[in-house]
């Protein structure tokens, strides 16, 4: 017995040490999008030793003395502990929903804290867009407080931050930081481009974000990061599709191969047939690449490419009588749009050491947009004809863009400094169509539009442009107390083109340039609460669409075009604040802004449904975006957004005509301006049933005037009584060895409500509405398989 206890001593101490080590290393990554994560700390247990991973999600423990376990933690993510077995380790860690502390890159063009960066910016997580299943990304951008995104039907919407609800060109949309479309040439349909089921995450900065974007991004930017690489090796595969003809066949597939190089590639097939309105059928074909190479540890190259290809029926908008009876009707049956992207990018990034970093980027866009849009027919009230038109705008560009940061000792303080230019030939065109139009028996409405003859010699618009855009910009941050951190940023912007217009065989030269400042400054106060307040500029110059079409009533003279059109140009000042209550149960993230719009370039809807363009006057836009989460426990979550807002003409003159009865709208609230929008949300994950989820959402948007002389407004009732829009949605999943079985049920209690009601200034101007989807059933079933990685250095 004496002789057997050494042995077993022997055995315990080999045993220890075999538990213990000097050496750990690893990767650490995002457990929704295997992602790998940049910066994550990982420190040995009880020891303030450790260190952080690469631009891999890589990391190298290397300690004097013996260790059993680390501690693995990253901003916005639940911390992990992890019992070191000797082997590589993999860690893939879930992100908190509910925590304010996350890692934002739109708000600085750099990853930094979003309590740090003095702006109102939300994140949509990738647990969010997972646990969404959505179809559209309206389904998204609806659950950020202050945000509306209107579903004009297959994936043509229009959209709200800070601005009514419409079309203009006020918003920016950006793909890992580049915009998708060149300023100047703006659709508002762009996020059509966008495959929904290549992106991470969603980052929205409401309000003038001009001097790190550039114009258009005035109501606010979206920029949509793609997906990286995984660390591990993955693959999904998936379908979905709803009760009115919809299909979606997806798929994605990522991981690392060897040491350096990354791959992920995700796409979708969809199509849609015999929908609840007639004459809406559409297909779409997307597809993201991205291929991520490690030069070394501080130098990494990436390449990116974006295919999308979309084709769809446009039914349209309907009259009252067709709208109130449920009547999903359109009134054409020819009216299309067709939309060709493709988007490449290069990128290296090179750290020179812990403080500075270089990004330079290349890119090339090749686009086509052809059309002949439901929106443009023209019919004067009683008329028995009608007027449209065909139309397409091409264009393919050259971008280079160069980023340099550089953090000092002094005062904790940041660098920023950049350049970018975009080179894109454009071409436009449109011409005119002869219709004739069925009248409804009471002489006021069309019942169906047709086709009398296309005239492609009489042009409404046709004009090529070689348009060059460039920018400088800087940011400076620095920390005046440990307390207070300031925030300095200036951009200069030239937008200038080369043009021949055909219509009236000219040539000229037009360029529009502006510096854009803002200064801003967050105060920590402590426990998770802090103040931010923020002063920028903004300004937008009008689209090369809208100065080469021609005046409605006028012929035979320059000033038929709107070559004077302005830039409009914007004030804006918020104060904002956050806070974490209850042991970090309750966050709330509030902020009150008040912007001033100068020469904003609005329209004036005349009697034969023509627009008439001016670069005049002033608006204001003021209002509170609130938003309020609650994790009482971990299986349930409750969050609450929303936005009081008033947008007002204050100096604005509608008509210089004696003969029109109203002159100007000065004091009028601008059209498609609801004062109350609130999106809520209960998800409930029970521990009982592992797997599964359920979740209810609210969308709630107040009702508005439907013209500027504020006469009529669109004032239903929706779910609860409620005026305006009210209704809910219901999502269901449950998940089991890598197969996930979802059901969306979108308007539970179908509600007849409108996406939009507008209508003209005149006295027999009717209101057209494009009616929103009634109760649609969406199923879906997917398979992810999750693979292991055995070498990760």
């Amino acid at each position: 017995m004496k002789s057997i206890f050494p042995f077993l001593l022997f055995l315990t101490i080999l045993y220890s040490a075999a538990l213990c080590q000097n050496i750990c290393k690893g990767k650490i990554f995002d457990s929704e999008t295997n992602e790998p994560l940049v910066g994550a700390a990982v420190i040995i247990a009880g020891t303030p030793l450790g260190n952080v991973t690469d631009l891999d999600g890589v990391f190298l423990i290397d300690a004097p003395t013996p260790f059993d376990s680390i501690v693995v933690s990253y901003l916005g993510y639940e911390r992990k502990t992890i019992f070191v077995s000797g082997r590589e380790i993999i860690v893939a860690l879930q992100s908190s929903t509910n925590n304010l502390q996350q890692i934002v890159v739109t708000a600085n063009r750099e990853a930094s804290l979003r309590t740090e960066s003095p702006v109102a910016i939300s994140k949509i997580s990738a647990a969010t867009i997972n646990d969404t299943k959505p179809i559209l990304l309206t389904e998204l951008l609806n659950k950020v407080p202050g945000v509306v995104m209107l579903n004009y039907n297959n994936e043509q919407h229009a959209m709200s931050i800070r601005q009514p609800m419409g079309t203009s060109s006020y918003f920016l949309y950006l793909e890992d930081g580049l915009p998708v479309r060149p300023m100047g040439i703006f659709n508002h349909n762009a996020l059509i481009e966008m495959n929904i089921l290549g992106i991470s995450n969603i980052e929205v900065v409401k309000g003038p974000a001009s001097s790190l974007y550039g114009p258009e991004a005035v109501g606010g930017a979206i920029n949509f990061i793609t997906r990286k690489p995984s660390a591990v090796p993955t693959f999904q595969i998936g379908v979905a599709g709803d009760a009115w003809g919809y299909k979606r066949i997806q798929y994605g597939a990522g991981g690392v191969i060897g040491k350096k190089l990354g791959v992920h590639i995700s796409g979708f097939e969809a199509n849609q047939r015999n929908a609840w309105q007639t004459y809406s059928d559409y297909k779409k074909s997307s597809v993201n690449l991205r291929v991520d190479y490690s030069l070394s540890k501080r130098t990494k190259l990436s390449g990116a490419f974006s295919g999308n290809e979309y084709y769809s029926d446009m039914a349209g908008s309907v009259d009252s009588l067709a709208f109130y009876n449920r009547e999903y009707s359109s009134t054409t049956d020819f009216t299309y749009r067709n939309v060709h992207s493709q988007r490449i990018r290069f990128s290296i990034n090179h750290q020179w050491n812990d403080g500075q970093e270089t990004l330079l980027t290349v890119a090339y866009r090749d686009n086509y947009i052809e059309q002949n849009p439901n929106y443009a027919i023209r019919w004067t009230s009683g008329s028995e004809t009608a007027s449209g038109e065909r139309n397409r705008n091409s264009f393919y560009s050259r971008v280079a863009l160069v980023q340099h940061s550089v953090k000092f000792n002094f005062l904790d303080s940041k660098l920023l400094a950049g350049g970018s230019f975009d080179y894109s030939p454009t071409t436009y065109w449109a011409y005119k169509i002869d219709m004739a139009a069925q009248l409804r028996p009471d002489g006021k409405s069309v019942e169906r539009y047709r086709i009398l003859q296309e005239q492609p010699d009489q042009f409404l618009s046709n004009y090529q442009a070689d348009l060059s855009n460039y920018a400088l910009y800087s940011q400076f941050e620095a920390s005046l107390h440990s307390r207070i951190r300031v925030t300095l940023g200036v951009r200069y912007d030239r937008m200038a083109f080369d043009y021949l217009n055909r219509l009236e065989a000219s040539t000229g030269k037009k360029s529009f340039e502006q510096v854009t400042p803002k200064i801003g400054a967050t105060f920590d106060l402590l426990r998770d609460k802090g103040l931010y307040v923020n002063y920028s500029q903004g300004f937008s110059p009008p689209g090369l669409t809208s100065i080469f079409r021609k005046k409605p009533g006028m012929s035979g003279a320059t000033s038929e075009f709107y070559y004077n059109l302005e830039p409009a140009r914007f004030n804006n000042i918020e104060i904002g604040g956050w806070g974490a209550f209850l042991d970090s149960k309750v966050y709330v993230d509030l902020a009150v802004y008040q912007m001033i719009g100068h020469k904003e370039l609005l329209n004036i809807r005349q009697t034969d449904n023509t627009t008439d363009y001016q670069s005049a006057g002033k608006t204001l836009h003021r209002g509170i975006e609130y938003g309020f989460t609650f994790k009482p426990t971990p299986e349930l979550f409750i969050r609450f957004g929303g936005t009081n807002a008033i947008h007002r003409f204050e100096d604005f003159t509608l008509s210089a005509r004696t003969s029109d009865q109203t002159k100007n709208v000065d004091g009028n609230e601008m059209p498609q301006s609801p004062r109350w929008i609130a999106n809520s949300e209960v998800t409930y994950k029970p521990n009982y049933v592992d797997g599964f989820s359920v979740s209810i959402e609210w969308q709630r948007i107040g009702s508005w005037f439907q013209d500027q002389t504020n006469n009529v407004k669109y004032d239903d009732k929706g779910l609860l009584g409620f005026r305006g829009v009210s209704y809910l949605n219901l999502r269901m999943g449950y998940e089991v060895k890598g197969f996930e079985f979802f059901t969306n049920v979108i308007n539970i209690t179908d509600e007849l409500y409108a996406n939009a009601a507008t209508r003209g200034n005149g006295v027999h101007d009717r209101t057209t509405f494009t009616p929103a989807a009634p109760r649609t059933f969406v199923l879906g079933l997917q398979y992810t398989f999750k693979g292991t990685q055995k070498s990760v250095l």
